[in-house]
């Protein structure tokens, strides 16, 4: 029997329980935003609230229709899929704008299953996986650089992945905790080594209020195979980004509008049937 053969049961009420629970645990995000000017949040509270009038105005939005609404937005809070709603159809406008002015690698959206302190693997390692992990081995090679070319010497590459059937660990039962997470220091001349498995594409969950919304919709409900990193130096902004493969039917219509360009790797095919790809990082002075 493979592993995905006897694949965990996730659902989304706990791969949302878990999400936001662990959003409560690893941020702080009035502290950052504690001293906004009361004008500025007036301002942009209202003009949210405007942008929903007009369009109850605009499309003549019914009481039934409106009530559908309040129901809905009562279920994705009982099932904590809020980390997921707003990670995959309005982060990566605000990652948009708030890297405008990036002159190094391009990023995109973080997600809602980022775990911090994953295992330390060194500058040449392997991602924590089980044995018989499923997917193409891939050896991925990089450097990381600042934008004036310098290499950055134990920049931390950290990166997360799902495994094939689509789920992450800890936000999924019967997954190692560590699985296809793992933390690389790039060496003195900025270089890494990372072994893992290429990812597959997969389904955002849709047995819960946000699964509602898509079937209601007539969306689909895929993200294309892509590895998460967070790349990060002493003096450096934080770059934050996934990694996507050529070929996947679903880079042009992500679900989370998060494909890039910039963001494409170029996997080549080895002898032994793995792939080998290089991609570097280069960081914005803070």
């Amino acid at each position: 029997m493979s592993i995905t053969d006897d694949a965990p049961a996730a659902t989304a009420a706990a791969s949302g329980a878990s999400a936001t629970a662990r959003f409560h645990a690893d941020k702080s995000p009035y502290d950052a935003v504690r001293d906004t000017p009361k004008e500025r949040v007036s301002l942009l509270a209202r003009e949210v609230l405007e942008a929903i009038h007009d369009t109850i105005r605009k499309h003549h939005v019914t009481y039934d229709e409106y009530n559908a609404l309040k129901a809905w937005m009562i279920d994705v809070g009982e099932t904590g899929e809020w980390p997921l709603f707003l990670d995959v159809w309005v982060e990566h406008v605000v990652e948009e704008v708030a890297n405008a002015s990036r002159v190094g690698s391009k990023g995109t959206i973080e997600g809602p299953y980022y775990v911090p302190d994953a295992p330390e693997q060194g500058a040449d390692g392997t991602l924590p996986m089980r044995d018989g992990e499923p997917g193409t081995q891939l050896l991925w090679s990089g450097t990381v650089s600042s934008t004036d070319g310098t290499p950055l010497a134990d920049a931390k590459v950290e990166l997360w992945q799902a495994d094939a059937d689509g789920f992450y660990s800890q936000f999924a039962p019967g997954l190692p905790e560590w699985n296809l997470r793992g933390t690389f220091t790039a060496g003195q001349d900025g270089a890494f080594r990372i072994r893992t498995i290429q990812p597959a594409p997969y389904q955002i969950p849709t047995d819960g209020a946000c699964g509602r919304l898509i079937a209601a919709a007539g969306w689909h409900a895929w993200r294309p195979a892509h590895l998460h990193v967070k790349v990060s130096a002493p003096g450096h902004q934080l770059l934050t980004a996934q990694l996507y493969f050529p070929g996947d039917p679903h880079n042009d219509d992500d679900i989370a509008t998060a494909v890039k360009p910039e963001l494409m790797l170029n996997p080549q095919p080895q002898p032994d049937g793995s792939a080998a790809v290089e991609y570097g990082f280069v960081l914005d002075p803070a």
